[in-house]
């Protein structure tokens, strides 16, 4: 990858994940699915639940892909991003993993609720700890010294990003969109993470 690819790729992740880090707002949704049409300007995606969603892709938008990781590559001072739910014995298992680009360290630091599943959130921290116990657990700090352990087990989606371009949205591929939700009812995005050679976005 040269160094006008991995620049282009890590601009289109941190808007991303600003984006995604916002998305709480009362008139901001992801949107997950698989592409059924893309033009230039609008990307048609049949979502989770089964229903059809047009998306304006607003000037400028950017794509990302993903490429598959292990939670074998976990290591202390990584920059994590952990979609995780509440077990009963009172602690959080991940749902996936985000392993963040070096670069991109402190990209939307923090825990927040997310609809990956039902009562799930999103943690964006720091590894200050990793054990290796019936699977792999680490603790996030962030937000000035909070701390979040989550255990990961081996079969969890464990991914980081990679390059993709717009001939990747092929009908039938999945797809991740953070989305904004207009007056008139439209969608619209800047950002589209796709699931190319073979991978898919787990967020």
């Amino acid at each position: 990858m040269n160094f006008k690819t991995v620049m282009v790729v890590l601009g289109a992740i941190t808007s991303l994940s600003i984006a995604a880090a916002g998305a709480q707002a009362a008139d901001a949704m992801r949107v997950r699915g698989t592409v059924v049409n893309f033009e230039p300007s609008l990307l048609t995606v049949k979502t989770r639940q089964g229903d059809t969603s047009a998306i304006k892709l607003n000037t400028g938008w950017k794509i990302s892909g993903v490429a598959s990781a292990s939670e074998k590559d976990i290591k202390q001072g990584d920059f994590l991003g952990i979609a995780s739910v509440s077990k009963a014995d009172g602690g959080s298992g991940a749902l996936e993993v985000v392993i963040f680009p070096a670069a991109l360290k402190g990209t939307g630091e923090g825990d927040r609720p997310w609809d990956l599943q039902p009562n799930s959130r999103m943690t964006n921290g720091t590894v200050a700890g990793v054990t290796d116990i019936n699977g792999r657990a680490v603790t996030l700090t962030y937000d000035n010294g909070q701390t979040k352990k989550i255990s990961i087990p081996d079969s969890t989606p464990v991914v980081t990003f990679a390059p993709a371009t717009p001939t990747d949205l092929k009908p039938g591929t999945t797809v991740f969109i953070p989305a904004q939700r207009e007056s008139d009812g439209t969608l619209s995005s800047s950002r589209v993470v796709v699931g190319n050679n073979g991978v898919v976005p787990p967020m």
